[in-house]
């Protein structure tokens, strides 16, 4: 088992040495959350929040998620840098691949893009990107932006996009494994047909156990159970060992932990030290013991 710190919300000047601190107490992974604006006005509610309110997001710092990834790769030697997630879709593929693949080249492979839909009309609109056949187009950005990373020339003919042969350097020295978030069928078949893994947003313990249950069935489905496949959760078992291994025993190879609720009005006023002390006592109490 694997595990991953989330911070988000926050203070941007916090990031860095909360990695550093996430990595000396032995985590492996540290999630990078995405945002491009915070419309004034907008009808489309939150995903993960009971009542779909996003107010809580107004005001908030968001380092653009590739440049963080880089400052915190730079800050760091071993951890991995997960966005949860890119908000593929309304960026250009291209772009991303050319991104991505420099994260990856100057940080030794240590980024898992993590990549998804975004909720929200208006981060179309922004970026002049049809909300229409979003699905579709994410499926041609995921195969754009692999078939780019992975090295040498390449060439696509989709319903949203046309490339010439064109090669991007330096590449990744290890394939960038591309990790796919979201709970809709369409989106776990996406993880498993055209990604490396599933990234879990979080809810009721319940629905967790049935969305495991629907990936393995796709799995099986595709004649990719052999396939390695990495599955991130959000749950309350992964802050106990015991719960850790019921987890690990389902076949979940990321546990993703925070230590306070993101989702609230106004400025995270908890201070830094209060932050690291939270991660290392976990790390203390779980991770020690389940690794060892």
């Amino acid at each position: 088992m694997r595990f991953t710190y989330a911070e988000a919300l926050t203070d941007g000047h916090y990031y860095v040495p909360l990695a550093q601190a996430a990595e000396a107490a032995g985590y492996d992974s540290m999630t990078i959350a995405d945002s491009l604006i915070y419309p004034s006005e907008g009808n489309a509610d939150y995903p993960y929040t009971q009542d779909g309110n996003r107010e809580f997001l107004q005001g908030k710092e968001f380092i653009e998620t590739l440049v963080l990834c880089a400052v915190l790769g730079q800050a760091t030697t071993t951890l991995r840098l997960t966005p949860f997630v890119l908000k593929l879709p309304v960026r250009p593929p291209v772009l991303v691949a050319k991104q991505a693949a420099s994260v990856a080249f100057l940080t030794g492979n240590r980024l898992a893009l993590g990549v998804g839909l975004s909720p929200w009309r208006e981060d179309y609109a922004v970026m002049g990107i049809p909300w229409e056949k979003r699905g579709k187009r994410l499926d041609e950005c995921i195969d754009i932006v692999r078939g780019l990373t992975n090295g040498g020339e390449f060439s696509f003919t989709g319903e949203f996009y046309d490339i010439q042969p064109i090669t991007q350097t330096p590449a990744p020295t290890q394939p960038l494994p591309i990790l796919v978030g979201g709970h809709a069928d369409a989106a776990l078949r996406r993880a498993v047909v055209r990604g490396d893994g599933w990234m879990h947003g979080g809810g009721p313990h319940e629905d967790l156990d049935t969305l495991l249950d629907r990936i393995n069935e796709i799995r099986k489905e595709e004649g990719l159970e052999g396939k390695p496949f990495e599955i991130h959760v959000i749950s309350v078992d992964a802050y106990s060992v015991d719960g850790v291994k019921k987890l690990e025993d389902r076949g979940v190879t990321d546990v993703i932990v925070g230590f306070r609720n993101p989702y609230i009005l106004g400025p995270d006023t908890e201070p830094l030290e209060k932050k690291v002390r939270s991660l290392e006592k976990f790390a203390e109490n779980v991770i020690a013991k389940v690794k060892g």
